[in-house]
């Protein structure tokens, strides 16, 4: 649940957005994205830790970049299903630009170590641990649509890095960074770009590619100098950079007291009578957002009714 003060400190936040674009004659198509908002409204709704935002965090924006790959009324849905404290990463995310999420235990404590850079950085890959990641997609077709991976690191960006590798068979490179207040837990920056060569790029673009690769620094860099997402494409993509458009990214739940009252209709008639019984009226909460839909007895009586044996 978001307080006043806290929506009013939302409110004042630049808005989220990505931008879509391709580079080097058309033959590499890349998106970068600004979430710092989201992953911010998503922090206060989950009151994430700081290990577990960057985490969580890290999966929206790749996330939303995923689903801006899509056409159409298409969804996406991410698992990060590993065997570390922080549990499941579950991102919900579509073409509208919209991008829900959460972590099976978000106040697992996580600590920090200083990488090669001299970097102090979350420990984000023990807490995700060994396991898969799988992007579903709902195309609108009868069937979902989706693939998996092992993962790698934990550290997110280089399993979804692998996962287009091996399961996509798209040579890409993915880059996601959530920067933590450690004081308060709130989020200071948020971003990432993913980039990935076109069937048809021709040698020269893999050797231009890889050589801008080598001097580009990583993401975490860019968001904390408040680079914007055009601005981390023109420093990978410099001269050839070519932008198609930019759309919005925002936190926005599909939760809605109908659906939860489906759900609990589907229960049956017995699980709704333990219910009035038991409790004398029930608690439903959206596990993607954490808004709580209470109902009365004489409510599930209602529903009891509806409800098949």
């Amino acid at each position: 649940m978001i307080h006043t003060e806290q929506q009013a400190l939302l409110d004042q936040m630049k808005d989220d957005y990505l931008v879509r674009a391709l580079g080097f004659n058309g033959e590499v198509r890349a998106f970068a994205a600004r979430t710092t908002k989201t992953v911010y409204e998503t922090q206060l709704r989950h009151q994430t830790t700081p290990v577990a935002s960057a985490a969580l965090g890290r999966t929206m924006t790749i996330g939303s970049m995923i689903g801006a790959m899509q056409k159409g009324a298409a969804r996406v849905t991410l698992k990060v299903e590993g065997d570390g404290p922080i549990g499941k990463i579950i991102v919900d995310a579509d073409t509208a630009g919209d991008v829900r999420g959460y972590v099976s235990y978000p106040r697992v404590d996580g600590g920090t170590f200083v990488n090669e850079q001299g970097m102090t950085k979350l420990k984000v890959g023990e807490a995700v641990g060994k396991g898969t990641i799988s992007v579903i997609k709902d195309l609108g077709l009868k069937d979902y649509v989706g693939g998996s991976s092992e993962i790698q690191t934990g550290e997110i960006s280089e399993d979804f890095t692998y996962y287009f590798a091996t399961s996509e068979q798209v040579p890409s490179v993915v880059g996601a960074g959530v920067l933590v207040l450690p004081e308060d837990e709130s989020i200071l920056a948020a971003g990432g770009i993913i980039v990935q060569l076109l069937p048809n790029a021709s040698e020269e673009t893999v050797q231009a590619l890889e050589k801008a690769l080598q001097t580009f620094p990583p993401v975490s860099v860019l968001i904390g100098e408040e680079k914007t997402p055009e601005e981390m494409l023109q420093l990978l993509l410099g001269d050839s950079l070519d932008v198609l458009d930019t759309n919005p990214i925002q936190f926005n739940c599909t939760c809605s007291r109908e659906r939860m009252e489906s759900a609990i209709i589907g229960l049956g008639k017995e699980e709704i009578r333990q219910m009035i019984e038991e409790d004398g009226g029930a608690e439903a909460v959206c596990h993607f957002c954490g808004e709580k839909y209470h109902f009365s007895a004489e409510q599930l009586e209602t529903m009891k009714v509806q409800a098949q044996a």
